[in-house]
């Protein structure tokens, strides 16, 4: 569990927190209460996402339940120190989708004094880590994992599968192009459609021999 760190003004080192899950998990969600937090206290707070979210909004971080703050949209990790100078907590948000680059700026926030705070998918829709959040939560630390409720069995979700038809590895998308699920049921998932895809090309390799004869 996740305690809050205790002020200690004699350090001057900062920290790196690490929220990550599936989608639908609340990890934007517990982002956005703990930078809250940090404002009501009167820290100076920066938040950054990709430039490339622009699910809700173009400039703010938004939960799937419509929770919501002011951030900036930034095209690459490099971009953040110099927008973040000055600050006593830097929120991020979408992590998986900045390039390598964002675990040495978070690193180095943390080494100036900032309480840096990311959230995250940890695993991508194969079930693969994804991008920079293993060497983030590598790094934390505090790493926090929370999970949604599957959508088949009810059980903690920790996968990500993808309903929509496509191979790439970043495709935006809500409950239309997503679901939670468990461990039992993203295998499951996963063994019908490795199944499906076999006898569509046995199917097809048929029918090339039929043509060819």
């Amino acid at each position: 569990m996740f305690l809050e760190n205790t002020v200690n003004h004699k350090e001057q080192f900062g920290w790196i927190e690490v929220i990550c899950g599936s989608m639908f998990s609340g990890k934007t969600e517990e982002l956005i209460r703990r930078l809250k937090r940090a404002q009501i206290a009167k820290q100076k707070v920066e938040i950054f996402k990709p430039a490339l979210d622009v699910r809700y909004d173009e400039d703010m971080v938004v939960s799937h339940d419509a929770n919501e703050i002011r951030s900036t949209p930034v095209p690459a990790a490099a971009n953040i120190p110099i927008l973040a100078d000055g600050c006593d907590v830097v929120g991020i948000d979408e992590a998986q989708f900045f390039d390598d680059e964002i675990v040495r700026v978070c690193n180095d926030l943390a080494n100036k004094g900032v309480r840096v705070i990311v959230a995250g998918l940890d695993m991508d829709f194969k079930g693969n880590p994804f991008g920079p959040m293993p060497n983030l939560m590598a790094t934390a630390e505090y790493v926090t994992k929370v999970h949604a409720v599957c959508t088949r069995t009810g059980n903690l979700a920790q996968y990500s599968y993808r309903k929509a038809n496509s191979d790439a590895i970043v495709l935006l998308g809500e409950v239309d192009e997503y679901e939670p699920l468990s461990r039992a049921a993203y295998y499951k998932a996963t063994k019908r459609e490795k199944i499906k895809a076999e006898n569509v090309k046995a199917t097809d390799k048929a029918s090339s021999k039929e043509n060819n004869t």
